[in-house]
């Protein structure tokens, strides 16, 4: 298990080494390896981001986001704005499926509906609307069509994690109930975790994710 001294002097020096972060207003705390984010970030996709620098740090157990986003002087944008730029981006992003999806906007906060047919879309729907300008958060309620019966969707996911290099798939179990996947085990890393539940979200016909994998610290 690695001291939280050495983990909080790791996790700083990744947020200072991620070029799309400005860590100057970013505060760090480690308690048995869960690690704490206090303080400001510029938009709603570098609070994102922070968080996903901190997961790649080695001894990494959890992470606590309390970034606040606080948007740069000059004003934020009104609800109907983000709305519509929300739009824009989603049109751009997804040009074949931007019809399903409605965001909702309420005092900055996004939400998003609607059904697509593949989990990178509605992963790609909530990075669009990240980047917009005056978004404090995206939740994102996109729902996927059911495509395979469950035998199949388990097998494709089995045979992902074997291809998968950063994956230990011996130490995994996946159990499938109808579309929905649920995986248990340990990882080496809160990065290993993440990838396994990619690797999970990219076999066709899964709509739900849950991951019980720990993390050995």
């Amino acid at each position: 298990m690695r001291a939280d001294s050495d983990i909080e002097r790791d996790v700083k020096a990744e947020l200072k080494w991620a070029p799309e972060l400005d860590e100057t207003d970013i505060a760090v705390k480690v308690g048995n390896g869960v690690v704490a984010l206090t303080g400001y970030a510029s938009s709603a996709h570098e609070k994102y981001r922070a968080e996903a620098a901190v997961k790649r740090v080695a001894g990494v157990a959890a992470v606590a986001n309390d970034l606040a986003v606080r948007w740069p002087l000059g004003g934020n944008p009104t609800d109907p704005e983000i709305a519509r730029d929300a739009l824009t981006a989603l049109k751009i992003e997804l040009p074949l499926a931007w019809e399903s999806i409605r965001p909702v906007v309420k005092q900055g906060h996004v939400g998003l509906e609607g059904t697509v047919d593949w989990h990178y879309e509605r992963e790609r729907a909530e990075g669009a609307v990240r980047r917009v300008r005056g978004v404090l958060s995206v939740r994102n309620s996109i729902s996927l069509k059911p495509r395979r019966p469950p035998a199949e969707i388990k097998r494709r996911i089995e045979e992902a994690f074997r291809r998968n290099a950063l994956i230990d798939a011996q130490k995994i179990t996946i159990d499938a109930q109808g579309d929905d996947i649920t995986l248990r085990g340990e990882v080496r890393s809160w990065a290993e975790r993440d990838e396994a539940q990619q690797a999970a979200w990219a076999a066709p016909g899964v709509a739900k994710v849950h991951n019980e994998l720990t993390v050995r610290v």
